[in-house]
């Protein structure tokens, strides 16, 4: 029962499941319902679906999540980052909202799925490192004002041709500012306002629905639709069929680079607000598990049109201040989509296409992220320049082009961090026996016979030349009157073949100076492979030592006996 619970974490749900819980779940659900509704026809107009397949993927993806799923609180469902990922992806194609497409985009989720599935399966999380903070910063931040560009046309009822760039959009505008749909701009720009002061005053409240509500009344009493206002109009009544999608090989093949890119971004999404909820509510979410269950909605979503899904930030929010216990929450909200779909499609006949746009554009507002630059400015300026390469180059070149170049920049990064890591020469805290940089520590008491080195990363092929060169450094700092080098150990984690090489070929040139060789710290596994490698035994298992003291301890001491030794006999006169 235990391991079905690992696989399947509803059972363990199911097992300790109470009415207090169920009271928390039926209000989260409710209110999540309420808020996605007119999200999902957004974020799918967003993507270049029909209105009705963002609330299609609302529903089987949600359930199955809530099954496999191990974050209480996480809302999954259409997104606004993963939308335009796909509009994107797939556009190069096909043409938004054509057969063509919406069959391409649930083979997207289709791929994105069984991505993410076999990634869990096979531990695989790891993989989303290779997309440091800063350069998702910058990308979802380049995204933010591409999506937010994006809606320009619908909320000012303008007719510009399809283009990823801003500021030909923003260009197209400008020329076009004549040909603005007054009636459309209105409702645009009334339904921003309402949706801003309706989150600042609370956040749970489904104002997402108010302006929908309003936008579609309005539109329809006054015959708007009749004066240039762009509507939702006919919205297919009932569930999504179940159906098999299309396979093709040369579609799969073309499709490879989004399918990938949708899989890494929308699971770092997804799990960087379900460890942040978690972390808050005192319980641990498991990343492979949370891939096999992203993978496994994405999977079964495709089989029932919808395109790929993820975890979304402020539903999660709402699903959590509104009291989520479970993924019980999930599941109500997805048996109340399903009722949507059945009974209540004909009222968004009228609609407006704008007011859909400014609940995107709101949503996306707070993917900027300003305040991450501000605070890289004062503390990491190598940072900042990675985020603001990756924030131009979306910009500039396109979404997966930004992709790539913040993937290759953090590559980058982690390459030149490990060849050339930190390393410090210590030096005595007083009369104490603490270690420190004497570069932070600048009153650290250093003798000159004693050159003390610390290593801060394993010694392995790609930095061993840097570990000979700053040693190096250090040892001409201290000239002729150098008598011992103690390698500080303790950061080294482990050593590999050219390590060890490197560090034979150190002991030997620095033995032929007249100088010794003492190793301090070195942990188990370490000195199991100094000990393997035969360099114990031509340093002498003497001259290694638990710890730095230890060693400058006993070198004093065989000096002082050495002196006693071969001192000059003091005579009486």
């Amino acid at each position: 029962m235990e391991k079905l619970g690992r696989f399947l974490p509803i059972v363990d749900t199911l097992r300790s499941y109470d009415r207090e819980k169920l009271s928390g779940d039926l209000s989260a659900g409710i209110t999540v319902a309420i808020m996605l509704v007119p999200q999902g026809m957004a974020y799918a107009i967003l993507a270049g679906m029909p209105p009705v397949y963002g609330l299609y993927a609302s529903i089987v993806p949600l359930l199955i999540y809530a099954i496999f799923g191990t974050s209480r609180q996480l809302a999954v469902g259409p997104v606004a980052m993963v939308s335009l990922l796909v509009v994107a992806g797939v556009g190069e194609l096909a043409d938004p909202g054509s057969d063509r497409f919406i069959h391409l985009a649930i083979m997207a989720a289709l791929g994105v799925g069984l991505v993410q599935f076999l990634m869990g399966v096979f531990r695989m999380g790891f993989l989303v490192n290779f997309l440091s903070h800063p350069v998702l910063s910058g990308f979802t931040s380049a995204a933010a004002l591409i999506i937010g560009a994006s809606q320009i046309k619908n909320l000012l009822g303008l007719d510009l041709p399809r283009t990823k760039q801003v500021f030909e959009i923003l260009s197209g505008t400008i020329q076009n500012a004549s040909e603005i749909s007054i009636y459309t701009a209105l409702i645009g720009f009334s339904s921003i306002i309402i949706l801003i002061l309706l989150k600042r005053w609370k956040k749970t409240f489904p104002s997402a629905l108010v302006v929908v509500v309003i936008g579609t009344a309005v539109t329809a009493l006054l015959g708007l639709s009749n004066n240039g206002v762009d509507i939702v109009g006919t919205v297919p009544i009932g569930l999504p069929s179940f159906e098999i999608p299309g396979l093709s090989s040369s579609d799969f093949t073309s499709l490879i680079s989004i399918i990938l890119v949708i899989s890494l971004v929308s699971y770092m999404e997804s799990i960087a607000v379900a460890k942040a909820i978690a972390n808050k509510k005192g319980y641990k979410v498991d990343a492979n598990q949370e891939l096999i269950a992203l993978g496994g909605a994405n999977l079964g979503g495709a089989f029932f049109q919808s395109f790929p899904v993820t975890g979304g930030f402020s539903r999660t929010a709402v699903n959590d201040q509104a009291g989520a216990n479970t993924t019980l929450a999930s599941m109500i909200t997805a048996v109340l989509i399903g009722l949507t779909v059945i009974f209540l499609t004909p009222l968004f006949y009228y609609l407006p296409n704008a007011v859909l746009a400014a609940i995107i554009m709101v949503a996306v507002a707070g993917l900027f992220d300003f305040k991450e630059m501000k605070n890289l400015w004062k503390t990491d300026k190598r940072d900042l320049a990675m985020l603001l390469t990756t924030f131009i180059s979306t910009l500039a070149l396109g979404i997966e082009e930004g992709i790539a170049v913040g993937v290759v920049l953090s590559l980058i990064l982690v390459i030149y961090s490990t060849t050339r890591p930190h390393s410090a020469e210590l030096g005595r805290l007083g009369d104490t026996k603490t270690y420190r940089n004497i570069e932070r520590y600048t009153k650290a008491n250093v003798d000159d016979e004693i050159l003390i080195y610390r290593y801060d990363s394993s010694l392995y092929f790609a930095n061993v030349e840097h570990f000979q060169e700053t040693l190096n450094q250090r040892m001409d700092r201290h000239g002729d009157s150098l008598k011992l080098i103690i390698l500080d150990a303790s950061a080294i984690n482990t050593i590999d073949s050219t390590g060890i090489h490197a560090l034979e070929e150190t002991i030997s040139n620095v033995r032929e100076k007249g100088v010794k060789f003492f190793i301090a710290g070195a942990i188990g596994p370490v000195r199991d492979k100094l000990k393997k490698s035969g360099i114990q035994e031509v340093m002498g298992e003497q001259n290694f030592f638990f710890d730095v003291d230890d060693a400058v301890s006993f070198y004093k001491e065989k000096d002082k006996q050495f002196r006693r030794k071969f001192s000059p006999l003091q005579t009486n006169i």
